[in-house]
């Protein structure tokens, strides 16, 4: 029976695996048709969920905490086809004063509703002086005949009636229609709820009961011999060369100048932080030679031909560099010459579909570079300029279309403040442009009104731009963790262990202090995207390093290498660190909950690889590293599981179904299965084996980097923003 249930739980991984990839390249409504919808998929957990009963029971296992946290599985289980066999769900059209009781499913069939429901109005909310979207919200009546009902729709806020939930989907361009998707499914989600439930209980249950694996660990004689760790390579930072130096601003005005508030990424901020991307963007670094960012950027602004003759722009190794015969760093001029715009017959083969050769995604990128000069000498992105009208706050560009509502006398300043304030700055009159950028910046407070950020947003964010969080942390702790590994080598870690630990106690300080700022500038925590997580990531693996070393000295070395090369990843990959609002759908305090408790297993699993590594190396330390890794593993598996368990309220909350198998949600189930092999030794006798348990823990990570970056990046589905 035992070698049924390993063969169904391998065959069930692999097809979720499969699935995901047949995702992306046939499309989600293929798999849900072919796969997770099809009756052999539920016959494959059906046939799991019977030998693995049988197995159990043929053990007569007695210990009520894992008769508890198996039982759960199957409750949730049930639940699953409960609501595979019983639930509706569809979608609700409606147009401005008009109703209907009927709701369409995914074939298109039309079916009664146990109501009438009639959209009253839909609006969209936006945060102030920007495009970008805070809410959508759908007001409705509901009426069942005998009574009516108003309630409002809108993201992560459900309205029910009649056991009907309705979610706020999508919405008509003129905004004058509503699509609302609806489910109704009274048996699947209170049955998948009490197995969650029970499984949290057993999760947690699992680490306290006395007599269970978990404190059996804690009390091994093995913890309180030494360990080993292996370090991580040390990456150098490159040379600037040296060029002629072109015109640009004193600093003191272009810093006036990115005191200055403007419209990027949707948020109104200071021009210090476009300034700062549009440099890295360009050169890859903070700042050019000497030059602030504000300058560079200021130079572009009112000194655009020597701009154009200066080597700025990064040229990446790779196919195009090779193929041009490019340097390292180009000018602008370099790509326009005699003969037009070198890019340009590649650029036009890249958008005629030659996405997937290297040579013209590199193109594409270099491309994107040289069109942000630009956009800037078009003046298009510098919407420093806001105008109130009818109590609505939007911001312009000069070269922007106005509005015919708008007075004459707005209209004049902004189309002439930029010709009047480079007349200044041509003249040399700097004193006077100084005086020039005061007055905009008490025309922005005048008339930017709510959509200005507070004081403390400002200076919040002023602080975050001068210091470059993940780059100098990365350094310090990857340093760090190799002196550490000397150290740890040549037995002086006792002697050291003090230094060490302050050491990465201010770096944990620093880090926190770069979350909290985010935190101010946009007044959510800093969980929205892969780059946020990265950081928070590194966080949770130094909290953890500094609580653990306590009993293990060698701690000290996996926080410092871990945290290292989290932060390297946030810092080289293509994580974007640049702050925007989050989407609506975002907005809910489970967001922070769920990301938190996921990040924080992931640390723990994050152990768990560093020391296989470590033990296939060292073999004479296999035994006690595998101890340490059990250690991490089983609060692991509890945090992992609690993390789904939260997920799955919020997917209910925000998109009406608690699971629906995307690409996130499947990698992280396969991630769980995966690990929950190795607590199951008394099973599985190969894992009693430090060295075989360690390979299998190495080769376990492989899946938190598919669930991570290989969905983000490749997979793609609607968690693809973290």
């Amino acid at each position: 029976m035992k070698k049924i249930v390993i063969a169904l739980y391998i065959v069930v991984i692999a097809v979720m695996a499969v699935a995901t990839i047949v995702e992306k390249y046939q499309g989600t409504s293929y798999v849900a048709d072919h796969y997770y919808g099809s009756w052999w998929f539920s016959l494959l957990w059906a046939l799991l969920t019977i030998a693995g009963i049988a197995y159990f029971l043929g053990r007569k296992v007695r210990r009520l905490s894992t008769l508890t946290l198996h039982l759960s599985f199957v409750i949730i289980l049930l639940g699953a086809l409960l609501t595979h066999l019983t639930a509706e769900k569809g979608i609700i059209y409606l147009r401005t004063g008009q109703g209907t009781d009927r709701y369409m499913t995914a074939d298109m069939q039309l079916h009664p509703l146990p109501f009438a429901v009639r959209l009253d109005r839909f609006e969209v909310t936006y945060h102030e002086g920007t495009t970008a979207a805070a809410d959508y919200a759908s007001t409705i009546t509901m009426d069942d005949g005998t009574h009516q009902e108003q309630a409002t729709v809108s993201m992560n806020n459900i309205v029910s009636f009649h056991g009907v939930r309705l979610y706020q989907s999508s919405f008509d361009e003129d905004m004058q229609g509503s699509i609302l998707a609806m489910n109704s499914d009274p048996w699947g989600i209170p049955v998948t709820y009490l197995g969650y439930a029970l499984l949290f209980l057993s999760l947690v249950w699992m680490l306290l009961d006395p007599k269970g694996t978990y404190r059996r660990l804690l009390r091994s004689p093995l913890l309180k011999r030494s360990m080993m760790v292996l370090a991580l390579l040390h990456l150098t930072s490159y040379l600037s060369p040296l060029h002629a130096t072109p015109r640009v601003l004193p600093q003191e005005t272009a810093e006036k100048f990115g005191q200055l508030f403007m419209v990027y990424n949707d948020r109104v901020c200071p021009v210090q932080t476009y300034a700062i991307d549009f440099t890295k963007k360009l050169y890859g670094k903070r700042s050019y030679q000497d030059y602030t960012a504000e300058q560079v950027l200021t130079g572009f602004v009112f000194f655009h031909d020597d701009w154009l003759n200066e080597p700025v722009i990064k040229v990446k190794g790779g196919e195009l560099k090779e193929r041009l015969n490019m340097p390292d760093y180009a000018s602008m001029n370099y790509f326009f010459g005699k003969n037009g715009y070198i890019l340009g017959p590649y650029v036009q083969e890249y958008y005629q579909g030659q996405q997937q050769e290297s040579f013209h995604k590199q193109v594409a990128k270099m491309d994107e570079k040289l069109m942000l000069v630009l956009e800037l000498h078009k003046g298009s992105p510098l919407k420093l300029l806001p105008y109130q009208d009818k109590g609505i706050t939007k911001w312009y560009a000069p070269t922007d279309n106005l509005p015919d509502s708008m007075n004459e006398e707005h209209r004049k300043y902004i189309r002439d403040v930029f010709t009047l304030l480079n007349g200044e700055i041509q003249a040399g009159n700097y004193e006077r442009a100084n005086a020039f950028i005061d007055k905009m910046a008490a025309y922005q407070k005048t008339f930017g009104g709510s959509s200005l950020p507070t004081p403390t947003q400002v200076k919040a964010e002023r602080i975050y731009n001068k210091v470059a969080f993940a780059t100098i942390l990365f350094m310090v702790c990857l340093t760090m963790g190799i002196l550490s590994f000397v150290l740890l080598v040549l037995n002086k870690t006792r002697h050291t262990f003090l230094a060490q630990r302050v050491i990465l106690l201010l770096v944990f300080l620093a880090l926190s202090s770069g979350l909290i700022l985010r935190w101010i500038i946009t007044g959510t925590i800093p969980m929205s995207n892969g780059y946020e997580t990265m950081l928070f990531l590194a966080w949770s693996i130094m909290l953890l390093a500094l609580i653990v070393c306590r009993w293990f000295s060698i701690m000290l070395t996996f926080g410092f290498l871990l945290s290292g090369f989290f932060l390297l990843v946030s810092h080289i990959s293509q994580m974007d660190p640049q702050i925007t609002h989050l989407m609506p759908v975002l907005n809910s305090p489970l967001l922070t909950l769920h990301v938190s408790v996921i990040m924080m297993s992931f640390a723990f699993l994050a152990f768990t690889c560093v020391c296989g590594i470590t033990a296939l190396m060292m073999r004479q330390k296999a035994e006690e590293l595998k101890l340490l890794s059990q250690l991490f593993l089983f609060p692991a598996l509890t945090t992992l599981g609690i993390g789904i368990f939260i997920g799955a309220i919020w997917a209910n909350v925000s998109w009406g179904t608690y699971w629906s198998w995307d690409p996130k949600e499947t990698w992280a189930l396969i991630t769980f299965m995966i690990y929950a092999v190795g607590v199951h030794e008394q099973s599985l006798s190969f894992l009693r084996k430090p060295q075989y348990y360690h390979l299998y823990m190495t080769l376990a990570f492989l899946t938190i980097l598919m669930t991570y970056f290989g969905v983000n990046y490749f997979l793609g589905g609607m968690h693809s923003y973290a």
